[in-house]
């Protein structure tokens, strides 16, 4: 089954704390979990402040820079895996290294029939 693992963080403190995990500790992870053969996507976004958000409305459409909503953490990358099950998720999750300064929120993936 899929699993969508959206990783969240303070992209101003995610550097700084002393818990922040540098590029390459992410690169092993990332090449770990690609190797298991798990891994079926991920990548890092760029800064929230780049971010376009659209919404339709009474059949209008409105485009707003910047997030739908103003958080303290914002998504700053995914992965995408292949798991047996909810446990085998989120003990994958539980090692991406951003989880010790922000959050993973771990969702299955609906198949669409198309």
């Amino acid at each position: 089954m899929k699993y969508l693992c959206l990783v969240y963080s303070d992209e101003e403190k995610l550097h700084s704390l002393p818990d922040s995990p540098e590029d390459s500790e992410c690169q092993a992870y990332a090449e770990s979990v690609a190797g298991s053969g798990r891994m079926l996507a991920a990548e890092a976004l760029e800064p929230v402040s780049s971010a376009t958000t659209v919404r339709m409305r009474g059949g209008k459409v409105t485009i707003t820079d910047g997030p739908f909503a103003e958080t303290k953490e914002q998504l700053a990358g995914f992965y995408l895996l292949d798991a047996g099950n909810l446990d085998e998720a989120l003990e994958m999750a539980s090692g991406i290294p951003a989880a010790r300064v922000g959050s993973v929120e771990v969702r299955p993936v609906r198949q669409l029939q198309v």
